[in-house]
């Protein structure tokens, strides 16, 4: 009897008989760059999966070392999913290994989130408390060098419980369903508060419907069955707004890949409500990009205080396939410099650099961008992922933004 990870999307695995081993997945690779720890993604990716048979003896021991940012799958000419193929082997050799508490503790983090905010300020504390830290990376796993994010007081829900969030759209423009995702709920609602603000100013009404944790963390970290548990609980929430024609729009670029191409390609997902909410699903800048090509997108833009930036369009933002419209739309407002990276990765591919054994490795894939950044000479970074920001910000001591809090800010709101 075959297990639940056993069945990935088939056609996911089938995509390793097109590999011709070109060998452009692995010259692209950030990891195989820096580290002889991990081989490249042909040689775990394509060139293993005739070893994956279920029954086959264990031959993966480097593929726990693949962050899963995808660029190969990206650069890949002839379509094969690399990084697909290898996060479902990760999840099958956790299985087999047993999976670390660590790896428990980082997947949840709505869990996570709900009992920091809870007990914020005092639970920043030991996050904060070098001693503890050393601890944690002893006993725990968890590098004591990462930078991890302050709790917010008040969540992101709580405080759409005090606003009258909901309001009547412009006729013309879509009906929106905002998924904010965990980070935004317990670390930063001030990005929720712009996108709602935002979606509001352009007319469009804004829904904050019932959702939970994606489930992207719990896959990453070998946990299928739970990200599978956590992936239906949202597909049933918002599958009906979707069949009520509302699109859901999320500031999270990882969350909102995950809804498009995770449960499918990765969890093996099927059925009407994933179709529904896959197809209504857009990142925060690519909906307002399908806006100004319907020419339904305000541009009553005034100066902002943070004109000069750098922008870092992530490795999931990149996987969405949409160009880079935040960097697009920002650069039209009046003033706004506007300076993109060339690096494919950061480094922390969501909490892969959080653990001890692979943290010096995201630092050292994240090296040249730390450098780009700092030599842009802009005193604000922008970014669309919260894990990058989070990294970023710790290793060039830039503050960091979502691209939504500039636009906001030039709304006049």
């Amino acid at each position: 009897m075959t297990t639940s990870i056993d069945r990935p999307v088939l056609d996911t695995q089938l995509t390793a008989d097109l590999c011709v081993k070109c060998n452009i997945c692995t010259a692209a690779c950030p990891v195989a760059a820096v580290t002889e720890m991990f081989p490249g993604p042909k040689v775990v990716g394509p060139q293993a999966q005739r070893f994956r048979a279920p029954g086959a003896p264990v031959v993966d021991q480097a593929v726990d070392y693949c962050s899963a940012c995808g660029v190969c799958s990206r650069v890949c000419p002839h379509g094969i999913q690399i990084a697909e193929m290898n996060v479902v082997a990760k999840a099958r050799l956790a299985q087999q290994r047993g999976l670390p508490l660590r790896n428990r503790i980082l997947g949840r983090s709505e869990i996570v989130g709900r009992l920091g905010s809870w007990f914020a300020p005092l639970s920043d504390v030991p996050i904060q408390n070098k001693l503890l830290r050393r601890l944690a990376e002893r006993v725990l796993g968890v590098a004591r060098d990462a930078a991890f994010p302050r709790f917010a007081r008040q969540s992101f829900r709580a405080w759409v419980k005090q606003q009258a969030v909901t309001a009547k759209a412009t006729e013309a423009l879509p009906k929106v369903v905002y998924f904010h995702g965990c980070s935004t709920n317990y670390y930063e609602p001030r990005v929720g508060q712009a996108a709602v603000a935002v979606l509001r100013h352009l007319g469009c009404e804004v829904v904050v419907a019932e959702q939970n944790c994606c489930g992207l963390p719990m896959q990453s970290n070998g946990e299928f069955d739970a990200a599978r548990r956590y992936a239906r609980g949202n597909l049933s929430k918002l599958a009906p707004f979707a069949r009520q024609g509302y699109v859901i729009v999320g500031t999270s670029t990882s969350c909102t890949l995950t809804f498009k191409h995770e449960y499918r390609a990765v969890l093996g997902l099927a059925g009407e409500e994933l179709e529904a909410v896959s197809n209504a699903t857009y990142d925060f800048f690519e909906f307002l990009q399908m806006l100004d090509a319907a020419g339904q997108l305000k541009t009553d833009f005034r100066p902002v205080a943070r004109a000069a930036l750098v922008y870092h369009a992530p490795c999931q933002f990149r996987a969405h396939g949409v160009g880079k419209p935040a960097a697009d739309l920002l650069r039209r407002i009046p003033g706004v410099t506007v300076s993109e990276t060339q690096a494919e990765c950061c480094g922390v591919a969501g909490t892969y650099g959080l653990k001890a054994e692979k943290y010096q490795i995201a630092v050292d894939v994240g090296r040249g961008l730390f450098r780009e950044i700092r030599d842009s000479g802009a005193p604000t970074l922008a970014c669309d992922s919260e894990t990058c920001r989070w990294w970023l910000a710790q290793h060039t001591g830039l503050p960091a933004v979502h691209p939504v809090e500039i636009l906001a800010e030039a709304y006049g709101l």
